[in-house]
């Protein structure tokens, strides 16, 4: 007989121990273990899988169907089918992240009353009652639809029972983290709760072909709650982003098994719920004031060319180490291409403070951003301006060189048609004479920085 013994989970990576530590030595996390109520089983999971299972009947490859791309449900949202790959793939399974109200549940509510005007939807609350959902529908206008089902659960064995009767094509779960099986005694959100749940609906799932979404929570650093195999267990991870107070809110996969990862769909919030950006480039620009320390940057979002406003701001420091703030950009990548403005043209940065904000609440992680970001600094150091009928891209390496970038191309085009004069990029970028081609960040900085 197996003796019962109690288990201490880590709730960051889900590592095990028999007796209570600070700090997980899997992780390095601190404060993370919850004990685990004990299991007993009087046989070994060994000799029980030796004795039981039968032999599987396989099929061939050409012999299994496929579905067909206009199966797919469609969220009534052109670009966000396109981050899903064509739509909602019966029987996928899809994961939605982000932080506390960047408009998630709004976002889920307009797509389930989009989908129930042709096939039945049921949407699963754990967080909140029947009356306050019908209080964001009547806002949403979905309060109308028929075949758009509600109900208020946390048991993750009624709601698979639900999926697996066949009665409903989209099942939406807010959230994942508020489920627990009644086998397991652990509170709802610790790892054992949430991998066991995620298991028994994604199984409901596939049997029965319903497709799936889940709501997740996000920890404080902006990753995923719970352990890293809830985002192995699903089809596609959905992450949202964005300034929950204002700005574009920019959805994106993570992972998707049906589709690319390099497609992103931007939303804006109305009090009617979420719209798509249909011209975000002429939004982001609106507003833009052609002053020093101004650039605007040639980016990609996705596969979606766009243009946005890079602000910079140098101020003398009053401390002895200056101070260094991003705003939708990444702080390690500020500091290396100051040591190379630095290093490269001479200028002294190390008594300056730096801001850089990139205008509507976007976050870039293009490499090409890099040599709006540099002349944006130079030119609010200087006091100097660039053009207001040019943009920026390019990737700036160690030794000050500007290396190509991809899609040059579809950023020209999207320049052009907001009626810039100019680009300044690398060089073997496109062949055109609207972009001028830099060797160098000096050489950039001295010939296209105006008084």
């Amino acid at each position: 007989m197996v003796k019962s013994r109690t288990q201490f989970i880590c709730q960051n990576c889900g590592a095990s121990y028999p007796k209570w530590i600070g700090r997980c030595d899997n992780c390095g996390e601190w404060n993370t273990l919850v004990e685990q109520a004990p299991i007993s089983s009087g046989k070994s999971v060994v000799a029980r899988g030796a004795s039981s299972g039968k032999v599987l009947q396989p099929q061939t490859m050409s012999s299994i169907a496929a579905d067909e791309p206009n199966q797919r449900l469609k969220t009534g949202f052109k670009d966000l089918d396109e981050v899903l790959g064509a739509g909602i793939v019966p029987g996928g399974v899809i994961l939605m992240a982000g932080q506390p109200g960047i408009g998630k549940s709004t976002l889920l509510l307009q797509v389930t009353a989009h989908i129930a005007k042709t096939v039945p939807v049921l949407y699963a609350s754990g967080e909140e009652s029947a009356s306050q959902v019908k209080l964001r529908a009547e806002r949403l206008g979905a309060e109308k639809s028929e075949q758009l089902n509600f109900i208020a659960s946390t048991s993750a064995d009624d709601i698979a029972a639900t999926i697996r009767s066949g009665g409903y094509k989209l099942v939406v779960i807010d959230s994942i983290q508020t489920l627990a099986l009644d086998e397991i005694t652990s509170a709802p959100g610790t790892v054992s709760q949430i991998t066991n749940s995620s298991n028994v609906i994604i199984r409901a799932a596939k049997d029965s072909g319903a497709s799936v979404v889940l709501v997740g929570h996000v920890t404080k650093e902006g990753s995923i709650a719970g352990p890293k195999v809830l985002e192995h267990l699903v089809d596609v991870v959905l992450q949202f982003e964005g300034d929950r107070y204002g700005g574009f809110k920019v959805v994106r996969a993570v992972k998707n098994r049906f589709g690319s990862t390099n497609e992103a769909a931007l939303f804006e919030m109305y009090e009617e719920g979420l719209r798509l950006v249909e011209n975000p480039s002429a939004s982001l620009l609106a507003e833009r004031h052609s002053a020093d320390g101004s650039v605007v940057l040639a980016t990609l979002e996705g596969t979606r060319p766009l243009l946005v406003e890079i602000q910079a701001l140098v101020n003398p420091t009053s401390f002895g180490y200056p101070k260094r703030t991003a705003s939708g950009f990444d702080l390690n990548r500020l500091n290396l291409l100051i040591a190379v403005l630095e290093r490269r043209t001479k200028l002294n940065l190390s008594d300056k403070d730096i801001y850089i904000n990139v205008v509507g609440g976007l976050r870039l992680n293009d490499q090409a951003a890099d040599l709006a970001i540099c002349m944006a600094i130079a030119s609010a150091a200087a006091g100097r301006r660039i053009d207001e009928g040019v943009v920026v891209f390019g990737e700036v390496g160690l030794g000050g060189e500007i290396r190509s970038v991809q899609a040059a191309d579809r950023r020209i085009a999207e320049a052009k048609k907001l009626g810039f004069t100019r680009a300044i990029g690398p060089k073997g970028s496109t062949k055109t004479t609207f972009i001028t081609a830099v060797d160098d960040l000096r050489s950039a900085l001295i010939d296209y920085l105006q008084k």
